[in-house]
C-alpha cells in the first residue's frame, strides 16, 4: 500500500492525499507537480525513475488506511532556490 507522504521533499508544499499535484517514482519519493516538471523534468533525483501522478486515495478509505504523516525533505542542490521561471507563452504576431 502506498504510504501517502504529506508534502513534496524538495519545496515541502502539503501534498493531502486526494492532491491531484503529487507526484510519485517507483520508491515513493513524492514531489508536486511544479519541483517534478520544473527543477526535475520528471526524473526522481534520487532514484533516476519517473515521477507520475500520484494516485488519490478515496476519502471513504483514509480511515481505515491512513496516508503517512512522516514529512520528508531532502537537500536537492535543485532545491536550494526558487523553481525555474516558466517560459513564457508564445504571442502571436497579429496578421
Amino acid at each position: 500500500m502506498l504510504e501517502m507522504r504529506p508534502n513534496c521533499e524538495c519545496c515541502d508544499r502539503d501534498l493531502p492525499p486526494d492532491s491531484d499535484q503529487a507526484r510519485i517514482c517507483t520508491f515513493e519519493c513524492t514531489f508536486c507537480a511544479d519541483c517534478a516538471e520544473t527543477r526535475f523534468s520528471g526524473l526522481c533525483p534520487n532514484c533516476g525513475g519517473e515521477l507520475v501522478a500520484r494516485p488519490i486515495r478515496p476519502q471513504s478509505k483514509l480511515h481505515r488506511f491512513p496516508a503517512s504523516l512522516r514529512r520528508v525533505l531532502k537537500a536537492h542542490a535543485a532545491c536550494a532556490g526558487p523553481p525555474p521561471a516558466s517560459p513564457p507563452a508564445a504571442r502571436w504576431a497579429a496578421p
